[in-house]
């Protein structure tokens, strides 16, 4: 009678075992080697990110870019040095009728922390006159170059700020398959992506992270876009490093 019972019990759990695992992977669970139950959240709903590119235009780089977002359908954003734009202001005509967002890096790409106020507002409104004059009057968001900038000084801005999330380094590693493996190991959803678009590897780099992430789900938006679809309400004066956070 006892062996009866006993295999009746034993029978009984396996059968809850059964079913207790099947809820696990219901759920999106699953059961490491060393027992420990591991979740595996499902991103759900659309995922976006921006690209983002400092240090242009150049003729040279800037034109392939362009012509390769052009074909993905992509958006980015470009944060233009002003010294860069003379002779180069078809690019920004480009970019500007491709959808892309503009900004400024400053004129020399000067380092505005530590700098003074009126040097900083030259730099500044120096580049905002070249895009004024090429596109007309916009919001003309700023980079801080080096992503460095005073808590006082943020005062002197009359426009959002953009730091970054993600910084594989382009401009040190010049190596397009580390770029892209950085990028791609590491990318969440509202995450800012900085790249260079002044380095052959960084545009080759940047065209097949869109091609890899594409693939992934992840839909390419503007820095302005990206905080608006997150709902955050850009402000003058504000650093943001990702769709949420600010520096």
């Amino acid at each position: 009678m006892w062996k009866q019972w006993r295999a009746v019990v034993l029978g009984a759990i396996f059968v809850v075992c059964l079913m207790t695992a099947a809820l696990f992977y219901e759920n999106g669970q699953s059961v490491t080697t060393n027992g420990e139950a591991k979740v595996e959240a499902e991103q759900t709903g659309p995922k976006y990110v921006a690209l983002t590119f400092d240090d242009g235009p150049r003729a040279e780089t800037t034109s392939v870019l362009l012509e390769g977002l052009q074909q993905r359908g992509v958006k980015a954003t470009f944060f233009l040095i002003g010294e860069q734009i003379p002779g180069n202001e078809w690019l920004v005509q480009w970019m500007a009728e491709s959808g892309h967002q503009i900004g400024s890096h400053t004129f020399t790409h000067l380092r505005i922390q530590g700098s003074n106020q009126d040097t900083v507002l030259q730099e500044i409104n120096k580049t905002e006159v070249l895009l004024t004059s090429i596109l007309g009057e916009g919001k003309y968001w700023l980079r801080p170059p080096y992503g460095l900038i005073d808590e006082k000084q943020k005062k002197l801005i009359k426009t959002p700020m953009v730091y970054w999330s993600i910084d594989p380094e382009d401009w040190k590693t010049l190596n397009t398959s580390q770029i892209v493996e950085h990028v791609c190991s590491r990318v969440e959803n509202g995450d800012i992506i900085l790249l260079h678009d002044f380095y052959p590897t960084s545009v080759e780099a940047a065209l097949q992270i869109v091609d890899r992430l594409q693939d992934k789900g992840y839909e390419f938006v503007t820095v302005e876009e990206l905080l608006w679809l997150s709902g955050t309400q850009p402000q003058a004066g504000k650093l943001y490093r990702n769709a949420w956070e600010e520096r």
